[in-house]
């Protein structure tokens, strides 16, 4: 017989992996419900046409992609931003505005396996459709910034940046949009002088390589210094003043930024104003980034609709908690075994299981038909919290015996104080 491993690029999570993923998700649903956002469930599979639309080169080169059965050219989703577009064209074109959505869930692109990067891989999505004020950008970096508190983690830090300052000065030099795009994704991997050859406008190409200058320790001395820059180029200029007035709303709320860089790009063609990425040191990648895209939603049909998101990798976010060792709360629930001493004591061992479970208490009830020094060896092993011995002697009294197994000590219990020896809140 065959030995099967999983595909290339995808993983299982076993029990302890999938529990700290889940926690992850829990918070970014937490989070979500703090700030108005409504969870939607979107398909895995959507029609190529509307994922590959403005997704950029880099994306659509990576996209699973297949016919269905109806001859349909179909993709895997690589991201959740094109899907809540249509939504936003269809299902809830009616909705009162702002419309705040999250997303969570399994995403998919054929990128190189390494480090914190999978071809599936597990993201959480905001976006908030139909408001173009500084505050909804500031928003969606506050609540990334509620998020990675809630997980637990420390020492992270924003990189910000601004779209609408490069394709000012690129438009207003007549660069057509076909070649901004080629430039960005270019600039989005570091690769500058690539990028300025596409470039054929001396003072465009000057202004271009000042940007690479700019950058400070400071961020809002960085923005004054790129205010200076691009002086002269009236949209370039008003996409700083819009980066001003977002940053001065963050900072308010004690958010750290790190740095702004003139000329970060993120690698999606659909972004037109203010992008961020939030990261922490001890990681050279991102774990979550977004930005603003105005003109998505008209692009699938809608009408002109200003929106603004951000995507979080719950991968990634796992893996720097495990970096900075953060434990997630949801560990510390006691697990508990039930153990009938006898054949003759199941049900009641049955009985005890479901009361308990019913105060919260999470169960596991001994149904191996092991002898009961194997049962305590195999609660020990797997790192259960307490046993519960129910023997006909203590059943006669309305007692069980409660042993504690990291303490090695136990006691007798009365059954109808068993959960709230167990579990002191209860």
């Amino acid at each position: 017989m065959p030995s099967f491993q999983t595909v290339r690029g995808m993983r299982d999570l076993l029990a302890e992996e999938a529990e700290v993923l889940n926690f992850v998700m829990s918070k970014a649903r937490e989070t979500a419900k703090l700030y108005g956002y409504r969870e939607v469930i979107t398909p895995v599979v959507e029609p190529y046409e509307l994922l590959s639309a403005k997704a950029g080169e880099e994306i659509r080169s990576r996209m699973f992609t297949f016919k269905d059965l109806g001859n349909r050219t179909v993709a895997l989703r690589p991201e959740f931003t094109a899907s809540i577009a249509r939504l936003a064209t269809g299902a809830l074109k009616n909705e009162p505005k702002p419309l705040r959505t999250l997303a969570v869930g399994s995403v998919y692109r054929y990128d190189e396996p390494q480090r914190g990067r999978y071809r599936e891989f597990y993201q959480s999505d905001y976006e908030i459709v139909g408001v173009s004020n500084p505050e909804a950008d500031a928003e969606i970096i506050l609540l990334t910034d509620r998020l990675m508190r809630a997980v637990g983690l420390r020492n992270y830090a924003f990189k910000v940046g601004h779209i609408g300052v490069i394709r000012g000065i690129l438009s207003q030099e007549n660069v057509d949009e076909k070649t901004q795009n080629a430039i960005l994704q270019l600039m989005d991997k570091r690769e500058f002088e690539k990028a300025f050859q596409l470039v054929k406008s001396v003072a465009c190409l000057s202004t271009l390589r000042g940007l690479l200058t700019l950058k400070s320790d400071n961020a809002f001395d960085t923005v004054g210094r790129l205010r200076k820059h691009v002086e002269g180029y009236p949209n370039a200029s008003a996409s700083v003043e819009d980066l001003q007035k977002i940053l001065k709303i963050v900072t308010e709320h004690q958010c750290p930024i790190a740095t702004v860089e003139p000329t970060f790009s993120r690698g999606l063609e659909y972004y037109t104003g203010m992008i961020f990425e939030v990261y922490i040191p001890e990681l050279d990648i991102a774990l979550g980034g977004g930005g603003r895209y105005d003109r998505l939603i008209e692009a699938f049909g809608g009408e002109p609709t200003p929106a603004t998101g951000v995507a979080h990798g719950l991968d990634r976010i796992v893996m720097a908690m495990r970096m900075q060792k953060t434990t997630p709360t949801t560990q510390n629930k006691k697990r508990v075994a039930v153990i009938p001493a006898k054949e003759e004591v199941k049900g009641e061992a049955l009985r005890i299981s479901q009361m308990l479970r019913e105060a919260g208490v999470s169960v596991e009830l001994e149904v191996m038909g092991r002898k009961m020094n194997k049962a305590l060896e195999d609660a020990d092993r797997r790192r259960i919290d307490f046993a519960v011995i129910v023997g006909e002697r203590e059943l006669e009294q309305g007692s069980v015996v409660l042993r504690d197994l990291a303490k090695r000590e136990q006691a007798v219990v009365t059954i109808s104080n068993l959960a709230k020896r167990i579990n002191p809140e209860y």
